[in-house]
């Protein structure tokens, strides 16, 4: 008898069968809503599928992951469409439920407020702009060469996969949705004459399920330096200095050994919290390290004669830092009162 959470044609369509059933059975909001946590939730059993892909064999995992990618992308278009349906009839329903007095006076609008997230992204591109450094931009469908070979990732790297990458029909186009804004970087240092201080804030997008703590599509700024005599002292330095100006003069980090293809050595950087619910605590914030030689040469640069440092951190999780927010569903829902709150910057 075959293991129904091994992936196989026969698994996973059972298992596309059953939630496109239970979507179509969905007369209303709610058990819609319960239909998508019980086939598409983390304990569903397309996610446990999509879970087992690391344990396929490196010949089929191309063809598993094509499958699982389908086999989502099905239930996924079930649901959005279904979704339509049921907010279009409880919208007329609504509607036909409620009566408008035309002849009454009108109410005023309220004025909007500019969303916290883009006014985090100008305070933190204003810190760097006033070290001298450059704030560029680049494309959010990216080359991926750019997002990942001339970022040092090993062409069997995990994050390569499309469990974890959107990649873009046809895939041998070799054109995804950029997971990180490095490849900003990498265009910086072939743009630029030496020495290069660039910040690169943006969207990125990765295939997370949107809960409390990730979401599928997320604000980054990632910086790099290239220059002659660059140390880890002066990485440390500048996110010293970065650290104090987005959560006060008492602000501290620490830097943990890690692994990064980019950066050698690499670390992941700590920021004291002292007034975190729950008490004081240390608290992942992003990484950083001294930029790989492979990835200097290639941008065509020596790694004999120049040096740099890259660090990157997301800008949700600092906004979440710095105003103890604990769900990160509230940033992306659009709520206006959310943005209320932060006060009416224009």
């Amino acid at each position: 008898m075959s293991d129904p959470l091994a992936i196989s044609e026969e698994s996973v369509s059972a298992a596309v069968d059953a939630a496109l059933a239970a979507i179509a059975g969905a007369d209303d909001s709610a058990s819609l809503k319960s239909a998508r946590s019980a086939h598409v939730g983390e304990s569903s059993t397309l996610s446990r599928l999509n879970a087992t892909l690391r344990d396929v064999a490196k010949e089929n995992k191309a063809a598993a992951g094509k499958l699982m990618g389908q086999a989502r992308g099905r239930v996924a278009q079930a649901l959005a469409s279904r979704e339509a349906e049921i907010e279009a009839r409880e919208d007329e329903e609504r509607l036909a439920r409620e009566f408008v007095d035309v002849t009454a006076l009108p109410s005023r609008a309220r004025v909007g407020a500019r969303h916290p997230l883009s006014l985090l992204q100008e305070r933190i591109a204003d810190v760097f702009v006033g070290m001298g450094w450059e704030v560029a931009e680049g494309p959010e469908l990216e080359s991926e060469w750019f997002n990942f070979d001339a970022l040092n990732f090993a062409p069997d790297h995990p994050a390569r996969a499309m469990q974890d990458t959107f990649f873009i029909d046809p895939v041998e186009s070799h054109l995804v949705l950029r997971t990180h804004t490095s490849p900003v970087q990498v265009r910086s240092l072939l743009e630029r004459e030496l020495p290069v201080y660039v910040i690169a804030p943006g969207r990125v997008y990765r295939t997370d399920e949107l809960d409390a703590t990730h979401t599928p599509v997320f604000m980054q700024v990632e910086g790099i330096a290239i220059d002659k005599g660059l140390t880890m002292a002066h990485l440390r330095g500048t996110l010293e200095h970065f650290a104090r100006a987005m959560f006060g003069e008492g602000a501290r980090i620490r830097l943990r050994p890690n692994y990064f293809p980019f950066t050698e050595p690499s670390a992941e950087m700590d920021v004291w919290q002292p007034h975190a619910k729950g008490g004081p605590r240390w608290v992942e914030w992003g990484g950083c390290g001294m930029v790989n030689p492979n990835v200097l040469l290639a941008a065509g640069i020596d790694p004999d004669e120049y040096q740099g440092f890259a660090f990157g951190m997301g800008i949700e999780r600092t906004l979440q830092f710095r105003t103890d927010l604990n769900d990160m569903r509230d940033m992306v829902e659009g709520d206006i009162r959310f943005s209320q709150q932060f006060g009416m910057v224009v």
